[in-house]
């Protein structure tokens, strides 16, 4: 008999907080600022009032980004270790009543009594793997794989930055045409989204045209906007 061996395969990162600051910042920095540029646009604004509306919302938007997901994964961090010190005096106090805790999940699941209750025997014995376990099993989490705060932030200020300049492209580089510099924003909010199907293998015409839809919305919203006061 031939026992084959087993396909290396490997798995992305989903753990590490950097796709999604990623994503949500470029998204958010080309919505943002295609919005703002249709906005202060219609309202018929200079060229350079348009770039100086335009750079400041690139850069209060990245920093807000930034310090917006540093503080909301340092605080999702700071629960879930709260959390982890709770179920570890759990385990140390009462290995027992939490050994029985994981016998229940686990048959509860389909798993043999008898093999839940060895298994988690033998975790009782361990408080710093059982506490790994019942992260898992209760909380859904890997106590040594959250997300990193500055990841986050990082990937957010800099996507945001990258996303909020691209509407501004044309009237850096001297032309004076709104719906040029929307084209562009457009163009970019498209291939952001074939960006985002790439990494989690969804249709990218589907994914792009989603996300130019959504950000033409926003756009005519704004544009309304500034006509109605210009």
């Amino acid at each position: 008999m031939t026992i084959s061996a087993v396909a290396p395969h490997h798995h992305a990162d989903v753990s590490g907080g950097w796709l999604r600051a990623a994503t949500f910042g470029a998204m958010d920095g080309l919505v943002t600022n295609i919005a703002l540029i249709a906005g202060v646009g219609g309202g018929g604004v200079s060229r350079p009032t348009l770039i100086l509306t335009g750079v400041a919302g690139l850069v209060a938007g990245a920093i807000s980004m930034g310090l917006g997901e540093y503080t909301s994964v340092r605080t999702q961090n700071d629960q879930v270790a709260a959390e982890l010190d709770k179920e570890l005096h759990e385990l140390r106090v009462n290995p027992e009543g939490e050994a029985a805790e994981l016998v229940e999940m686990w048959t509860a699941r389909g798993l043999p009594a008898d093999l839940a209750r060895q298994v988690a025997d033998v975790l009782k014995d361990n408080p710093e793997q059982a506490l790994r376990v019942h992260a898992q099993e209760e909380l859904g989490v890997v106590p040594d794989e959250l997300p990193s705060p500055w990841t986050a932030a990082f990937s957010s200020f800099v996507c945001f930055s990258i996303g909020a300049v691209v509407p501004l492209l044309t009237y850096l580089l001297g032309f004076d045409s709104l719906w040029l510099a929307l084209a562009v924003g457009g163009a970019g909010l498209f291939t952001a989204g074939v960006l985002v199907a790439r990494f989690t293998r969804q249709n990218w015409w589907r994914s792009g045209s989603r996300q130019l839809l959504l950000g033409a919305a926003a756009a005519a919203a704004t544009y309304l906007i500034g006509l109605l006061f210009k």
